[in-house]
């Protein structure tokens, strides 16, 4: 039997206005420069006792780090958030409070916050069906949403487990091209409680009208207390198209969003024997009906007992009900109001994290998996974004990732710093990862945000104890989004495909 393979060589983007530093921390810089130099300049040592403990605070704000936070970031965040209670932005009322189209009546989508932008649009997959597409027009960009199964890692030999694993990474490396028209790739997954409501569905179209009443009784006991105490994961693949980048074949296929969605199903059909081969079956592409019930259970988790068994029911070859799904307006909540750690939404609360740190060692494949375990007072949901690298922007910023570490090595070397073995090991990987891009393996940037949500306010924080013991065990540092509980939200609990800010190089 060959032994487990090891993964490991993540590395933390550092990068900002001037090297590590951002705007603000750069223009805080320069104060405490400017306060440290007056003194000198004027002469006078009353100045000198009122600038240097200035400057002295200055740099702390530039420099100190709290949670993996500067001090001024911090400052950003709690101004940012007062003006947003001060002015109600961060309350969002939908629901009867939406306003109406002036032409025909009709409440258009009304999500909140950052997805206020986005439209659902219908267009035609290319087999006779229909394909619900995410347009952000100020992105210019457009995503399609898989349901997906997979049959998993934990309980395969390591031969198999290997060879999922590199089939994924290879349908990531696929789109690590300079001109492919896709610019991000995500997993979603969310861990809920199991209603029952397939299962009861399908029991009643197939009870015998001849079985004994005792059975039927007892069948009944059992189904009651079969759902509650079951759990099921719902993965989703989101994908995502650039309209600058597809510009050409977008004006080729019609042009708008017309063109757009045709480019975006060609890709979709086109990537369907790559994950075949990384053992991912797809169970659908969601309609526009399907997309707005993903994101709908995630804001109202109540919601979910009625849309499964509306969707089970209208599996019965004679329903001639409501279609499964939920009309797009109707996606986002009746209400919601951020606050500076939680996020409450109709009838739940969310607490989102973000993965500030991976493994510093090797670690296995499955070493996610205590993330999603099933916890009977809570859901969890996961997003992971991917972001393929072209080979050579990919050379171009491994190259100046290894120009910045060694220069820093030689300075430390120069006023007689000793090196550290962090340092040493980043230093280790940052080659290491250049001779696999030289290779010919791909580059992508990836983000994981996790959320944690629940229906009663008191088992909240127990809810989110249990989370980061978890990360803990699977070898994550999590960091709670404060102040930005509805971006995380988004990222971590709807399969739209966000999250992953914009690189930002330094000079």
């Amino acid at each position: 039997m060959s032994s487990p393979v090891t993964y490991g060589g993540w590395q933390s983007e550092k990068s900002g206005f001037m090297g590590r530093l951002s705007g603000t921390g750069f223009v805080l810089i320069t104060g405490a420069s400017i306060l440290a130099l007056t003194p000198i300049n004027l002469g006078s040592w009353a100045a000198a006792a009122v600038c240097l403990p200035l400057s002295v605070l200055l740099l702390v704000l530039a420099f100190g780090r709290v949670m993996g936070l500067s001090a001024d970031e911090w400052i950003v965040l709690a101004v940012r958030h007062q003006i947003n209670v001060a002015t109600k932005r961060n309350i969002f009322l939908s629901g009867v409070f939406a306003p109406r189209a002036s032409k025909d009546g009709d409440q258009p989508m009304d999500l909140p916050g950052t997805l206020a932008r986005l439209r659902i649009l219908e267009a035609p997959d290319g087999l006779g069906g229909t394909l619900g597409i995410a347009h952000d027009p100020v992105a210019g960009t457009y995503t399609a949403t898989a349901r997906v199964t997979f049959p998993g890692l934990a309980l395969i030999e390591t031969g198999r487990q290997t060879a999922r694993v590199a089939a994924w990474s290879g349908f990531l490396r696929s789109f690590c091209t300079e001109d492919s028209p896709i610019v991000r790739i995500g997993m979603h997954q969310r861990c809920l409680p199991d209603d029952g409501a397939a299962l009861r569905n399908w029991t009643e179209r197939h009870l015998a009208s001849e079985a004994p009443p005792q059975s039927i009784n007892a069948l009944g006991e059992l189904m009651a207390g079969a759902g509650p105490a079951a759990t099921v994961r719902e993965t989703y693949l989101s994908v995502t198209l650039s309209a600058s980048r597809a510009r050409l074949a977008i004006k080729g296929a019609g042009g708008g969003q017309v063109g757009a969605a045709a480019v975006l199903a060609r890709e979709l059909h086109a990537m369907h024997g790559a994950l075949s081969s990384a053992s991912l079956q797809v169970v659908e592409w969601l309609t526009p009906r399907g997309l707005a019930q993903a994101v709908r259970t995630a804001y109202d988790p109540e919601a979910q007992l009625m849309l499964a068994t509306r969707k089970a029911a209208a599996e019965s070859p004679d329903w001639e009900g409501t279609p499964p799904g939920m009309h797009p307006s109707l996606a986002g909540p009746a209400a919601a109001e951020t606050n500076w750690g939680t996020y409450q939404h109709d009838g739940a609360w969310t607490v989102s994290y973000q993965v500030r740190t991976w493994p510093q060692s090797e670690v296995y494949a499955t070493f996610m998996q205590p993330l999603l375990r099933p916890r009977q007072n809570a859901r969890r949901s996961i997003g992971m974004v991917y972001e393929p690298i072209g080979p050579r922007r990919a050379r171009q910023e491994l190259a100046r990732e290894k120009a910045k570490r060694e220069s820093a090595r030689k300075l430390r070397a120069k006023t007689g710093q000793d090196e550290s073995e962090d340092e040493r090991r980043d230093a280790m990987v940052a080659r290491s990862q250049d001779a696999s891009r030289a290779s010919g393996q791909g580059v992508v940037r990836m983000t994981a945000m996790l959320a944690v949500t629940v229906t009663d306010l008191d088992e909240l924080e127990t809810a989110c104890a249990e989370l980061q013991a978890d990360a803990a065990a699977s070898g994550l540092e999590l960091r709670r989004m404060w102040g930005a509980q509805d971006i995380g939200f988004v990222a971590a609990a709807l399969p739209l495909g966000q999250g992953l800010p914009d690189r930002r190089i330094g000079f």
